[in-house]
């Protein structure tokens, strides 16, 4: 499975959260000095995705090897999904749940973050321990449940329909991933096995009252009931917060994934209200055009006069009443990419006969590959310096995308703008030392 979202009128792929209004605390969001996470006022967010350790072989480890993990404050773990009959689930069923990737497949040893080796016996392995054991190696570091996406948001308008239906999502979300009450898996699982590993729940809804993949129900009553939804969870959650800590009640974060396109905005999200309870948002920041289309065009530009972009999707957030420091700008870590491109020139915006051949979906390809091709000299890189975006061309392959330099401009927005931080979907796409995080990270600590 691979993430993908639409932007309006767009048809195409990938990635959400927005950030706390909050003054600019020391931990407000999660840093601790002890770790190396240095007090910060921005939440830097990465997406880890839950299929990823597979044919990609990214693990968890590679968080911490990189030198990634010390610059994040969260990670949305991608992601939990929502059944036909309204509830958080997990389970091995092909296409739908990975348990086995998420808490039953033994590590050894090479690929533990903390070195040892998991035993047969101990109730949790996979992706959820070494997610516990990344947060034990930096302390501060949080790590958030996204639920749905692009292709696990189907039943999100069935189960927010009545106040019964989203009392119960609600309450088997904070079941399964807040209590850590996993199925039993042979050894694996069991009441409390993934308690304490997360910290917050991230709403991946693709998207309330606009249509989404093939199968995703959407009713124009969305928007209210995605309203009432947010603040079931916040009530639910900080419930559970005060009944189960002694002294000072642990503090559980909620976000959620929205849109660029100001028709997906209105048909969905509530601003004022769904601000009150969230901690943060994060912003869509990608796929403004996708591969799919027969002209190239900009996927991520900062700004973009008469298109989306960044700025436009900041500015329509605010327009509609979310606090700025409430905003976190989604960044991505891949590049949409056509081929058959004609009309000379540097290929933008010119005619395209198809997506161009990648290494694991046509038109999409991680940073780390397009960094190879931008060095391997067969690629020109060509810049848009005031509206900030890049993107590569060889005469007939194009691919657009973010890197180091764009994301220093785009870090210099968060900072003026006085918004939340940065997201990025997704962590696997960055090169082995983290190239583009430490990009963000560095910009970011200039303010």
């Amino acid at each position: 499975m691979r993430r993908r979202t639409l932007t309006g009128t767009l048809t195409a792929a990938c990635a959400l959260t927005l950030l706390a209004g909050l003054a600019p605390a020391a931990t407000a969001d999660g840093s601790d000095r002890a770790s190396g996470h240095r007090d910060r006022a921005y939440r830097t967010i990465g997406y880890f995705t839950q299929w990823g350790v597979y044919g990609r072989d990214f693990q968890v480890k590679d968080l911490d090897t990189s030198g990634t993990a010390a610059k994040l404050t969260h990670i949305n773990y991608a992601f939990g999904n929502v059944s036909a009959e309204g509830r958080c689930f997990t389970g091995n069923v092909p296409g739908e749940a990975d348990a086995w990737a998420d808490y039953a497949r033994p590590l050894d040893a090479a690929g533990s973050v903390d070195g040892v080796a998991d035993t047969d016996t101990q109730p949790l392995a996979g992706n959820f321990n070494q997610l516990r054991e990344l947060k034990a190696a930096h302390p501060g570091l949080k790590v958030m449940i996204s639920l749905g996406g692009w292709s696990w948001s189907t039943h999100f308008s069935d189960a927010a329909r009545t106040p019964a239906s989203r009392k119960e999502l609600v309450r088997s979300c904070i079941d399964l991933y807040i209590k850590g009450n996993l199925p039993v898996d042979g050894a694996r699982g069991g009441d409390g096995a993934a308690a304490g590993l997360f910290d917050g729940i991230d709403l991946d809804w693709e998207w309330p009252g606009s249509a989404g993949d093939t199968d995703t129900v959407y009713r124009p009553e969305d928007k209210r009931n995605f309203t009432a939804l947010v603040h079931e969870f916040r009530t639910q959650l900080d419930a559970y917060a005060k009944s189960s800590r002694k002294g000072k009640p642990k503090h559980y974060e909620l976000s959620a994934f929205v849109p660029t396109a100001p028709a997906k905005i209105d048909a969905g999200f509530d601003v004022p209200r769904i601000m009150r309870d969230f901690d943060f948002v994060n912003l869509q920041g990608y796929d403004f055009h996708v591969s799919g289309e027969k002209t190239t065009a900009q996927q991520s530009a900062l700004y973009a006069k008469g298109d989306f972009s960044v700025d436009q999707t900041v500015r329509d957030w605010i327009r509609r009443g979310a606090p700025a420091r409430k905003l976190v700008v989604g960044m991505p870590f891949y590049g949409q990419g056509w081929t058959g491109v004609t009309g000379g020139g540097d290929g933008l915006g010119q005619p395209a006969t198809a997506p161009a051949p990648a290494t694991y979906a046509a038109g999409y390809e991680d940073y780390k590959a397009l960094k190879k091709m931008a060095d391997s000299g067969k690629f020109t890189v060509h810049r848009d310096a005031r509206n900030g975006h890049a993107w590569l061309f060889d005469g007939t392959t194009l691919w657009t995308y973010d890197d180091p330099r764009v994301l220093h401009t785009k870090t210099s927005y968060i900072r003026d703008k006085g918004l939340g931080g940065a997201m990025f979907w997704s962590l696997d796409g960055d090169t082995d030392d983290g190239e583009l995080m430490t990009a963000v990270d560095r910009g970011l600590r200039r303010g």
